[in-house]
């Protein structure tokens, strides 16, 4: 009978197979392959939850070489209906909102048991296979999965965050709008802020804030490359690239002014303004650097501080079309690629975005 009904399936006869499959499940229920033609029975008229639940039942239960292979033929085509539908359901939010802007879905971290058990439903959502999910959803930090029309990012992000799987979608342009502020030095205050900064024309002027309005910080370092010659295994000189030293940044976020106070320990003047510490002619720029966060620290209130950018950038480096479109804001000296300046943008103003969130 199981050839009857393969044969119902070959000509498209579903009404003679779905008689012959419910004699065959009151026969032989146990049977694999009346249990795969009930799932190919299940897809075709359209129940493809229960379709889908057959077949990851028998790639689970059985060892049938031509059973496996049939039931992943009927996986993928599920697969395939599932992201026709996804990408009709996109496409139709754009046409009727008119936004082409660009932004990006980042994955907060997930870890132990908690990631094992969302991983199917993250595969499920995003049309992967379980194994590739538990690889991308991170550990530790933040990770940009996905760079996309904001329609579609927001269509999954809000089927994730549904699932239980944290994450949260920026566009890449209110990054852009944010405004930032080099600064070049603290001056004496208790009750307000007070600095002289560059603006992005590096015009230099003075900004004055209450403490309160920093909500959160940013902590990172950007390597300063060096480049040279060295000797290979075989003795040969040859063109190297290596790390020579650090550059500190700390960013201040004031959100209700939507502004960025951007401070790294190469562009602070440490002898002008505030006097962060009794006066040592021998002060090191890593001395400096230091007091410079314990005076903050007197004044700041207490607040989120982000400091996993060095997880982030295993991550992003490889993103160029995300970072093309990200100012970096700084004024550094050049650098070879990849450029940081961007990366560390990106970084502090997804915080920003997130805290506003």
């Amino acid at each position: 009978m199981i050839e009857q009904v393969a044969t119902a399936f070959a000509s498209q006869d579903y009404r003679t197979a779905a008689k012959l499959i419910k004699q065959l499940l009151k026969q032989s229920p146990e049977n694999l392959w009346v249990q795969f033609y009930l799932g190919q029975l299940q897809e075709v008229s359209g129940k493809h939850q229960d379709a889908e639940k057959m077949y990851m039942q028998l790639l689970r239960s059985t060892n049938n070489l031509k059973i496996l292979a049939q039931a992943r033929e009927g996986m993928q085509r599920l697969q395939d209906i599932k992201q026709a539908e996804t990408q009709q359901v996109i496409t139709q939010a754009k046409f009727q909102s008119g936004n082409t802007e660009i932004g990006v879905l980042v994955l907060e971290p997930v870890s132990g048991e908690t990631k094992t058990q969302v991983a199917d439903k993250f595969a499920q959502i995003m049309h992967i296979d379980p194994y590739t999910a538990i690889s991308v959803i991170p550990n530790k930090g933040w990770r940009i999965y996905r760079s996309a029309g904001m329609e579609e990012l927001q269509f999954y992000g809000k089927q994730l965050k549904n699932a239980g799987i944290p994450c949260f979608w920026v566009n890449l342009s209110d990054i852009r709008n944010i405004t930032v502020f080099q600064v070049c030095y603290f001056t004496e205050s208790v009750n307000q802020g007070n600095v002289v900064c560059r603006n992005a024309l590096n015009q230099i002027g003075i900004l004055n804030f209450d403490w309160a309005e920093v909500e959160q910080r940013v902590l990172g370092l950007i390597p300063i490359f060096e480049e040279g010659l060295d000797f290979n295994i075989r003795g040969k000189l040859e063109r190297t690239t290596k790390i020579e030293n650090y550059i500190h940044f700390c960013d201040l976020h004031l959100p209700s002014r939507s502004c960025i106070l951007r401070i790294y320990d190469h562009g602070y003047e440490f002898q002008q303004g505030a006097i962060l510490a009794p006066l040592n002619t021998q002060s090191t720029m890593k001395i400096n650097w230091n007091n410079l966060l314990e005076w903050l620290e007197k004044y700041l209130p207490p607040g989120r501080v982000w400091s996993e950018f060095a997880i982030f950038t295993e991550t992003i480096l490889g993103e160029t079309e995300v970072l093309h479109k990200i100012p970096s804001n700084m004024y550094l000296f050049d650098q070879e690629k990849p450029k940081w300046d961007p990366v560390f943008h990106l970084y502090s103003g997804l915080a920003f975005k997130r805290n506003m969130s």
